[in-house]
């Protein structure tokens, strides 16, 4: 089988690492990740509920899903300024332009080209951007590949 893709949008937070940890905690309480949602259809809607977290702790479903990991952001435990296992690191500036003409990227230009997984250098690993509203940060999109 291979790598599922997963992305997420997200409030902005200065501390992208908080933005992070809430980000997992709340689709690990919806229960959407593997093996309790074995296949998730992206992006989530946060307001519609999940079948709810069967498992006591996030380790214990990554524990659980092995070597497929949750094929969610549960498999991502912290922020890196380099790409890492199971880690988010910040796209790079030259990176940015190129897909979307800016630094600053808006919302709708993300969504409406989600090329930047052509450009992860692995599977387990993850990239954020912050995401612009009328030049003023307002969202955190997360996007990464599953481990299988």
């Amino acid at each position: 089988m291979g790598a599922h893709a997963y992305y997420y949008f997200v409030p902005y937070r200065e501390d992208i690492d908080a933005a992070l940890q809430a980000l997992r905690q709340r689709e690990f309480r919806a229960g959407r990740y593997n093996p309790v949602m074995p296949f998730i259809d992206f992006p989530v809607d946060p307001s519609k509920p999940g079948p709810r977290a069967q498992h006591s702790s996030i380790d214990e479903a990554r524990e659980e899903a092995a070597e497929d990991g949750t094929r969610s952001i549960l498999d991502i435990d912290r922020i890196s300024d380099e790409p890492e296992f199971c880690a988010a690191a910040p796209v790079d500036e030259a990176l940015l332009e190129e897909l979307y003409g800016t630094t600053e990227p808006t919302h709708e230009m993300i969504e409406s080209e989600v090329e930047i997984f052509e450009h992860l250098d692995d599977r387990g690993q993850a990239v954020y951007i912050v995401v612009y509203r009328d030049g003023q940060p307002d969202e955190l999109f997360f996007a990464g590949y599953s481990f299988d």
